[in-house]
Formats: structure tokens, sequence, C-alpha cells
């Protein structure tokens, strides 16, 4: 796990830095957040449950489906990184629209902490909550802590740790391209609820229990 999170803010660290500058202060303040807040959420769980950390760690779908949901997430997800570093060089910004404060950078960075740190009641509700979409021996339908209000806490928070990203990145041009992360994550909830409905006992009546899916009285 360790490996994993070193070889992730490596990766990180050339997104934002090659196509922005070292001088890209918003850019090692993400950085150190985040690094913080994974350290945090992976000590508490090697602690508590190992195993849900090697689920979170799976990477290989195995629905055609959510192969290529997760090739546009990955996708649209680097690109988010790397417009907000070349926001940075030529001030896109800055120019076009208007810079983004360092109040507001700060805060976002704080609700980007925070809402990373939602994701522990979470996954604590869910343990067999994989980062790809499957159905292990002995699984049973998460319906109490945060699932009792939404089908997919887990995909609400994520969307919240977009929301945040662009802005403690400083820029607002990467929000519209992070917006498409909305739809991406829809399609993907949906072909898992299609999965789980036909391979987990009980989810369909946890279906008609739990109406909304992403956000409480929404959707």
């Amino acid at each position: 796990m360790i490996g994993w999170g070193l070889v992730s803010q490596f990766a990180l660290a050339v997104f934002l830095f090659v196509p922005g500058t070292l001088k890209f202060w918003q850019g090692w303040a993400f950085m150190a957040v985040n690094f913080a807040v994974m350290i945090l959420f992976c000590a508490y769980f090697y602690k508590r449950d190992p195993q849900f950390l090697a689920r979170r760690l799976l990477r290989k779908e195995k629905i055609g489906a959510q192969k290529f949901i997760m090739f546009l997430l990955k996708n649209v997800s680097i690109i988010s990184y790397l417009l907000c570093g070349l926001d940075n060089r030529f001030g896109w910004s800055r120019t076009c629209l208007a810079p983004v404060p360092w109040w507001l950078t700060s805060l976002a960075l704080l609700l980007y902490a925070g809402s990373y740190l939602l994701l522990i009641p979470v996954c604590n509700a869910n343990r067999f909550a994989a980062t790809i979409i499957q159905v292990e021996a002995g699984q049973t339908v998460a319906d109490h802590g945060p699932y009792r209000l939404l089908r997919h806490p887990l995909y609400s928070v994520s969307l919240l740790l977009w929301l945040w990203l662009p802005l403690a990145l400083g820029s607002f041009v990467a929000l519209p391209v992070v917006a498409l992360m909305v739809p991406i994550l829809i399609l993907r909830l949906l072909n898992e609820e299609k999965f789980l409905r036909r391979d987990l006992p009980g989810y369909s009546e946890y279906c008609q229990r739990t109406r909304y899916r992403l956000v409480p009285s929404v959707w």
C-alpha cells in the first residue's frame, strides 16, 4: 500500500508540475494535503481491516462496460490535473476569468481534506467496497450508516472531492472538465446496480427501501 501511495504521488507530481512550474504553490499544497489524508485513511484501515485495503488496490475490472467507464474516468482525471498545471503556467483563469483567490484555494483544500475523511465512515459501513465491481463469497448488502440514506455514498463523496480539486489547484478553467465526472460516475453506478441486482441477494429489496442514489431528496 505504501508503494502504491508513493507511485501515485509521483504520478500526481508529473501531471501537475511538468505542464506547470515548480512555483505552483497550489500544487505543492494539494499534494501535501492529499498525501496526509491518504496516510490517515490507510493507517486507519490497516489496523482495522487490511483485507479492505487490498480490495481498494484492485484495478482489473471484469465487466466490459466497467472497463470502458474506468478508461473514461482515468483519462478525465489525468486531463484535469494536466489542465490545472497548464493553467498555472499560462494563467488562463487569470486572463480569461479571474484569479482564484488564495482564501478560496485554502478553503477548497480544507473541504477536500474533510471530504476525503468522510470516506472513513462510508467504507466502515461497507467493507466490501472494492475499486472494481464484484461480489465476493459471504458479501451482504450494506444498508446501515450512510447507506441508509444513499445507495452510493462512496460516489457522492468522490464527486465532492472532484468538485474541490480545481479550486484547490487554483484553476477555474478546469471546472468544466471535472464536471464530466458526474455523467461518467452515473453511468458507472447504473451499470453497477444492474450487476448487483442480479448477483447480490437482497440488493433489489434494498433499492426499493433506499430511493436516492447520489444526492438525498434529489436523485
